[in-house]
C-alpha cells in the first residue's frame, strides 16, 4: 500500500473540489484553491520521492499547468483529463509517466473497444492507467465519465476488472460521491477493488484521517493504493502531509 500524491487542476489552478458537482454550468463547489503552481506541488514530491502521483486536468485550460508539473518532475507523474488516442504520445513525450483514460474510451454510456485498442497499439500497456472512477446507482458501482456527470453501463466488478486489467498497468478509482468531502471513504468500494483487481489499483476519495489510511490497509488487504487530496494541510486541510508521509511505503 502507497500514498500516491495529486494535483487537481481546474481553470489552470490547482485545486479541491467537490468532486460530484463538477458539471458544464459552472456551479463547482471548490475546497480549496492554492497560491502555488502546479510545479510547486511537482517539485515538492519530486523532493519526497513520491511517485506515481497524478495530474488530472478537470476541463479545459489546464494544459499549460499541466505541462509545468511535468517538466517540474519528469517520469514521475501521471496525466489525465481529455488524454485521448491523437495527444498520449504528446504526454508522454512532455515527461508522464503514464497517460489515464477515461472519456476517450467510454463514450455514449459504453465501452469503445475500438479506441482502447488503438491506444493500447499505440502507447503500449505500462504507458496507461485506467480511470474508472464511479458512483453508486442501485446499488451498484458504474463507472461515470464527463467530469463524472455521466453514467455509463460499464459497472466496477470482478468481469470488469479482469477484462480491462489486460490493456492497462493500473487503474485509478475515485469513490466520486463520497470524492472532497472529507466525510470518510467507501468501504465497499474498496473491498471490490481489493477482491478482484488483478493489477495495482489506487483509491481515491472522502480520506479524512490516519485511520482512514489504516482502514483502507485493512479493508484493501494492503494491496490498495491510495491518494488523498482536500483533508492534507498542504491543500488547506488538517491533516498533514508530513504523517502521511511518514506512513508511506
Amino acid at each position: 500500500m502507497k500514498f500516491r500524491p495529486c494535483i487537481d487542476l481546474h481553470q489552470g489552478k490547482v485545486k479541491q473540489i467537490v468532486g460530484a458537482t463538477l458539471s458544464d454550468n459552472g456551479g463547482v463547489r471548490t475546497n480549496f484553491e492554492s497560491v502555488h503552481d502546479s510545479a510547486y506541488y511537482a517539485k515538492l514530491y519530486r523532493k519526497d520521492r513520491l511517485r506515481g502521483g497524478h495530474v488530472i486536468m478537470l476541463g479545459p485550460g489546464n494544459e499549460e499547468a499541466a505541462e509545468r508539473a511535468l517538466a517540474a518532475y519528469p517520469g514521475g507523474l501521471q496525466v489525465g483529463g481529455g488524454i485521448n488516442c491523437d495527444n498520449a504520445r504528446q504526454w508522454l513525450e512532455a515527461g508522464a509517466s503514464q497517460v489515464i483514460l477515461t472519456s476517450c474510451i467510454f463514450s455514449g454510456g459504453e465501452l469503445k473497444q475500438d479506441q482502447l485498442d488503438k491506444i493500447f497499439s499505440s502507447a503500449g500497456r505500462d504507458k496507461l492507467v485506467l480511470d474508472l472512477s464511479c458512483r453508486l446507482r442501485d446499488g451498484k458501482y458504474f463507472i461515470v465519465t464527463d467530469r463524472w456527470q455521466k453514467f455509463t453501463n460499464c459497472e466496477v466488478n470482478a468481469a470488469t476488472l479482469e477484462r480491462l486489467a489486460a490493456y492497462c498497468s493500473e487503474f485509478l478509482i475515485h469513490a466520486v460521491d463520497v470524492e472532497g468531502k472529507q466525510a470518510g471513504i467507501d468501504t465497499e468500494l474498496i473491498k471490490i477493488m481489493a477482491e478482484n483487481s488483478p493489477i495495482t489499483a489506487v483509491y481515491a476519495g472522502g480520506i479524512s484521517s490516519l485511520a482512514d489510511i489504516d482502514l483502507i490497509g485493512r479493508i484493501g488487504q494492503g494491496r490498495i493504493d491510495y491518494t488523498v487530496g482536500s483533508a492534507l494541510d498542504i491543500f488547506g486541510g488538517k491533516l498533514k502531509y508530513s504523517d502521511v508521509l511518514k506512513g508511506k511505503k
